[in-house]
């Protein structure tokens, strides 16, 4: 199996993140992965994708992922039946952290309890 083809799940997820000005190359067995994510939970999502393919310290990939937008962690657009916990839950794995997105995003939210589906909230960098 190529080495290509063994991350192609990360070119994939890549893809589907959009990641901008992406470029892969494979040189002597190596993976060389390049673009740039919109924020550092996209990022962590590539990264995370090839922790499990290739372990902690993969030796036949190298990826440089910048990032576009360093100012928030996330932007994500509520859906039906969400609540700020559950958002918390899903990018901090800890749904107690709604306060911070709540805090973050005062200017659209009035209470923490009430959110609406395609509200924009900044999730923070904590």
């Amino acid at each position: 199996m190529s080495v290509k083809a063994k991350y192609q799940p990360v070119l994939n997820l890549g893809e589907e993140l959009g990641i901008k000005d992406g470029n892969v190359t494979e040189e002597n067995g190596v993976l060389k992965v390049k673009g740039e994510a919109q924020n550092q939970y996209e990022k962590n999502l590539i990264w995370d994708k090839i922790k499990e393919i290739g372990g902690e310290s993969p030796s036949d990939i190298k990826a440089n992922i910048t990032v576009g937008d360093t100012s928030v962690y996330a932007r994500h657009t509520v859906k039906s039946g969400e609540s700020l916990s559950k958002i918390a839950k899903h990018y901090y794995g800890d749904p107690m952290k709604y306060k911070q997105i709540f805090e973050a995003n005062t200017n659209v939210l009035k209470n923490p309890d009430v959110i609406h589906p395609d509200q924009v909230l900044v999730i923070p960098n904590l």
